[in-house]
């Protein structure tokens, strides 16, 4: 690889990362979610609740608990804010409908919860805060065993234990036993708390260790400035499609590009490098497997902590689902390609299209920003060979002084 291959491919990398920091989410919206969860949470345990008995806790998962939410393609549009309200037990007699009724009935013992509170969904019970706010909280209600949290806390300075000891027992509207079954075991089950550990596992880079899950289930999660390659490559792949499929209803899941990132991912240290080993990667981990129901073989991409489950089981339902996702791999990888065969200008310019225009136009903002700061800390290189600048390089380039300035 020649030198203007490589300066290319660092100030590419930067780039990315600026990507990434423009896709995140602000400070007051995670403050303003966080406070918001917040306070629901203390009104779910207040003293006079119903179920304070069972110590209603609400936990942050997903991508707002893995790091790896971004803002929405239109600004216009709200943050969708998954929460688990995880309850310590239940009474006997309860069946999925009476644990959905009670966490339900208690939002909706205050005033300003109900006006909010939407009309009961499958799973979760969906609080719309105002426009003003831009956020939407959905919130499933769940049972564990009273030393859940010491397992969890246990298990996140272990991830080689069984990630199925963090199933947690949610309520399904759909399922037939909703409203008889009442052994916790007959119930469906989702492990939000094991994806997390597995998720932070592969994303952990020597001399770069965050704590992903256990900084975001504290009571008040700290907002994430800085992130792991990975979250910043699921980040730049969420959005690449937000902006191909706009609000498609068959475009790529979140969880599926997430699962298979993670999957692919080397523990490479800059971003440009792992996104393109993950784009190629990603194939290698899509299986397929004969399915009874349908009678033929279909794609199978299992949860990693939960491999009877088929994160692509809609695939077989809709071939466009699996058309889609399919045809939005080649265009990213075509995408990200195209971008390094070009000068500096001509890369912002083919970024814009896939990623964004106003997203590429603050991250090179922000970049033009980095330089600076670099130019007067004295930290800016020039590669002799090129004439590319950067922060990788051989000579420093003296900070500016005026001409004429005192000295």
């Amino acid at each position: 690889m020649n030198q203007l291959g490589i300066e290319q491919k660092n100030q590419f990398n930067e780039i990315l990362e600026h990507l990434g920091r423009t896709l995140d989410i602000t400070k007051d919206q995670h403050d303003a979610a966080v406070k918001s969860y917040e306070f629901v949470g203390n009104w779910l345990s207040d003293g006079a609740s119903p179920i304070a008995p069972y110590n209603p806790e609400i936990l942050p998962q997903g991508s707002f608990m893995l790091g790896t939410m971004i803002r929405p393609v239109n600004e216009e549009d709200d943050l969708d804010i998954d929460l688990v309200c995880r309850l310590e037990g239940k009474r006997s007699e309860w069946t999925q409908a009476h644990v959905k009724m009670v966490v339900g009935n208690r939002l909706a013992a205050h005033d300003t919860l109900r006006k909010m509170m939407e009309p009961e969904g499958r799973r979760c019970w969906t609080l719309q805060y105002a426009d003003s706010a831009k956020f939407h909280m959905d919130i499933l209600p769940s049972v564990t065993d009273s030393e859940y949290r010491i397992l969890m806390e246990s298990m996140l300075n272990n991830t080689g234990q069984d990630y199925d000891n963090l199933a947690i027992r949610i309520t399904d509207k759909y399922e037939e036993n909703f409203k008889s079954e009442t052994q916790l075991e007959g119930w469906p089950k989702s492990n939000p708390f094991g994806y997390g550990i597995w998720f932070e596992g592969l994303a952990k880079i020597e001399g770069k260790e965050m704590k992903i899950l256990s900084e975001a289930i504290q009571p008040v999660p700290k907002y994430q400035q800085n992130k792991l390659p990975l979250q910043r490559i699921v980040q730049i792949l969420k959005r690449h499609r937000d902006i191909m499929f706009q609000g498609h209803e068959d475009k790529p899941i979140s969880i599926i590009i997430t699962t298979l990132a993670a999957l692919a991912y080397r523990q490479e240290t800059e971003i440009y490098q792992g996104l393109q080993n993950v784009l190629n990667g990603i194939p290698d981990y899509i299986e397929e497997r004969y399915s009874e129901e349908h009678g033929r073989m279909i794609k199978w991409i299992p949860n990693p902590v939960n491999p009877d489950e088929n994160f692509a089981d809609k695939w077989a339902e809709k071939k466009e689902k699996q058309d889609n996702f399919y045809q939005w791999l080649d265009q990213v990888k075509e995408d990200i390609a195209m971008s390094l065969d070009h000068d500096f200008q001509s890369i912002m310019e083919s970024l814009k299209k896939p990623f964004g225009e106003k997203a590429i136009n603050e991250a090179l903002g922000a970049y033009g920003k980095s330089l600076l700061e670099q130019r007067e800390s004295g930290a800016m290189k020039m590669a002799t060979a090129t004439g590319t600048i950067g922060s990788v390089g051989r000579s420093t380039i003296p900070n500016h002084e005026p001409y004429g300035k005192n000295k």
